[in-house]
């Protein structure tokens, strides 16, 4: 399987964020539907592997949706509708300043999954 993204990646984009604040550990918060008994947690010593793994939940519903491609092209726009129609999604983020977690919500994931995307097709630096 390959799944590509497309169209904004190649847009050019400030990166969120700096080197540093990668390195932090982040739980992913996730309801997938409206109902409360879809709820769970994600846990990544990185923010970077956080991303990447939204990005691959994603993407592996595309490929459960069209499971007779074996190439599938998708926009930002379509990761972030994605993520919208979540039933919740929020990050928490550890903050060494404060020594506590930061609580982040969806438009922060989008911009780092954004960023994570540029940063894998080679545009981000």
């Amino acid at each position: 399987w390959t799944v590509h993204s497309a169209g904004a990646i190649a847009a050019v984009a400030s990166r969120s964020g700096d080197i540093m604040a990668d390195n932090r550990h982040t739980i992913v918060l996730l309801q997938l539907t409206k109902n409360r008994s879809s709820r769970t947690f994600m846990d990544y010593e990185k923010t970077s592997l956080a991303m990447d793994a939204i990005c691959s939940m994603f993407e592996k519903r595309l490929k459960e949706m069209y499971p007779e491609r074996r190439e599938i092209d998708y926009e930002v726009s379509d990761l972030y509708n994605y993520i919208d129609a979540l039933g919740d999604l929020s990050a928490l983020v550890y903050d060494p300043s404060i020594n506590a977690y930061a609580p982040q919500n969806k438009e922060w994931i989008k911009k780092k999954c954004f960023a994570h995307l540029k940063k894998q097709a080679g545009g981000g630096r």
